[in-house]
């Protein structure tokens, strides 16, 4: 990239990094520093704020520049990610949103520990949450790394290295000083910024085919060297039997895994009542629907206007496809026009995995400090020293995040939600239904709901394609590939269901009747909620 793009894109992260820093600063000095003020920011957002920062939360860096990515690359399969995104909000509006707002408090483990034993449930769901959520902040670090090495001219992994890093930093600032009033109002402005590019490079695309859909894709096959294959499944998932199966168990994992995520659970606790909570719901599917329609005409407008050949030179997984189209429409690399448009796509990824980043670290050091540390001290902890606690754990979240988003660099980045996703529908989901519809429910069903799920997922991943056994693997030298399959889901999500429903009909302790028709009650009414 030549030295305008760099100084102008520079400018324009500085100046997004600049606002968002001083919205932390402006809420770091009115806080008063309790519990519900630095986990849910006091639940004084309106279902609209919390509408904007649940699609802020939502339209991550897997969503802007991975599903791009792929749509470029794989044309049809590329779309299942856009579709099981989307389809997945049907699921949490209709099973989670509300219920969970009434059952809750700051986590997902208060919803199942409303009605069992606090202390396994608690230690069980907590380390699910925080497991979950490393995963999902590894993929943002990925696209963070991808991103700014393309700004820089691929001037190799020290940048990526340093990019990685100082995002990781960032976000400890963001959660410890702010906690969840600014990252709230960061989402929401990044929401914004996201959705206006999204919409202007749209606009581009169709008019570069005269508003000819047809025509777009027909161009995008031509150049995509598979004809008419590019647009019919098969081209990634179809090779074989074993291609098809995770085709499945991807759908399975995205369509299921967004209502056990915890930093989109914790959106539901920021607003007064159940009421505001799906009305919550309802804006996001507004806006998120826009979205992810939008990324279907951007991905295939990358393969039409920059070639697949092109994006796969410039990143291999194809997380660079969106920066590389806005380039080409603003008029090519020498171009004052491209080099705005450029600055202004790679400004908006960057507040993206920012914001998304921020959202992600507060969720799980809640769950450090609201679940783990709360249980494993033999007295309560005071709210104070719990906050303390959430700061402190931010920091370790973020160092560790930091680790793994430089070891899986060379990733896709929605590839890598992909595997978050799965983690989440095998460990978080069925505790979380269990708890809210099945009577007979008991406490050690749960634990063995969440680690049925959480450990046969990890192991499954540890033993996949994507650690070891191929070229594209993180160790590509080394090969202990035992299961074939690149997502975990078609197995861990049952796994986690069938191991929930062994535990409660072996366990001796009796269901809590009572406690259960209380539960049921709060859940459907919002009587007695928080």
């Amino acid at each position: 990239m030549t030295g305008q793009h760099q100084t102008l894109a520079l400018l324009l992260f500085s100046a997004f990094i600049a606002v968002t820093l001083g919205i932390t600063t402006w809420v770091s000095r009115n806080r008063h520093g309790s519990a519900e003020e630095f986990y849910a920011g006091g639940r004084l957002f309106s279902p609209m704020e919390n509408g904007f920062a649940i699609a802020g939360d939502y339209m991550s860096a897997a969503s802007f520049l991975g599903i791009s990515g792929l749509i470029a690359l794989f044309g049809y399969d590329g779309l299942l990610y856009s579709v099981g995104f989307l389809v997945a909000w049907l699921l949490v509006l209709l099973l989670v949103a509300e219920l969970v707002r009434n059952c809750g408090r700051f986590t997902l483990a208060d919803v199942v520990a409303a009605r069992m034993r606090e202390r396994p449930v608690r230690i069980a769901a907590g380390t699910s949450s925080v497991t979950v959520s490393v995963l999902y902040l590894v993929a943002q670090m990925v696209g963070a790394g991808s991103l700014v090495a393309l700004l820089l001219g691929r001037t190799g992994a020290a940048a990526q290295t340093w990019t990685v890093i100082g995002v990781g930093a960032l976000m400890v600032i963001y959660v410890s000083l702010g906690g969840m009033r600014a990252t709230t109002w960061i989402q929401i402005v990044k929401a914004v910024l996201l959705l206006g590019g999204t919409v202007v490079l749209t606009v581009l695309v169709l008019m570069r085919f005269h508003g000819n859909f047809d025509r777009l894709l027909t161009t995008a096959a031509q150049r995509s060297g598979h004809g008419s294959a590019f647009l019919a499944p098969g081209l990634k998932y179809g090779g074989n039997w074993t291609a098809r199966l995770d085709f499945i168990s991807l759908g399975l994992a995205l369509v299921l895994g967004t209502a056990g995520l915890p930093h989109i659970l914790s959106r539901f606790y920021t607003v007064p009542t159940a009421r505001a909570a799906r009305r919550s719901v309802v804006w996001s599917i507004g806006l998120i629907g826009g979205f992810y329609l939008m990324t279907i005409v951007l991905g295939f407008g990358a393969a039409a206007i920059v070639g697949p050949e092109a994006v796969r030179t410039s990143n291999a997984a194809g997380n660079t496809a969106v920066p590389l189209l806005a380039l080409d429409l603003g008029g090519g690399a020498d171009s004052t026009g491209g080099t705005v448009l450029f600055a202004i796509v790679a400004a908006v990824a960057f507040a993206t995995i920012l914001a998304v980043v921020a959202g992600i670290t507060l969720a799980s050091s809640a769950s450090v400090a609201h679940d783990l540390y709360a249980s494993l001290r033999r007295r309560r902890a005071e709210p104070y020293s719990e906050v303390a606690v959430a700061r402190t754990a931010a920091v370790g979240i973020g160092a560790l995040a930091i680790g793994l988003g430089l070891l899986a660099r060379d990733l896709n980045v929605a590839f890598l939600v992909g595997l978050a996703f799965a983690v989440a529908a095998s460990a978080n989901l069925p505790v979380l239904l269990y708890s809210l519809f099945w009577r007979g429910f008991t406490t050690r069903g749960a634990v063995w709901a969440v680690y049925g799920g959480l450990v046969p997922a990890l192991a499954l991943v540890v033993l996949s394609p994507v650690v070891s056994g191929s070229p594209e693997s993180l160790f590509p030298g080394v090969d202990f590939q035992y299961f074939p399959l690149q997502n975990p889901g078609l197995v861990s999500i049952p796994l986690g269901f069938v191991a929930g429903w062994l535990g409660t009909v072996t366990s001796a302790e009796p269901p809590d009747e009572a406690r259960h028709a209380e539960i049921e009650v709060r859940s459907l009414t919002g009587a007695g909620a928080v």
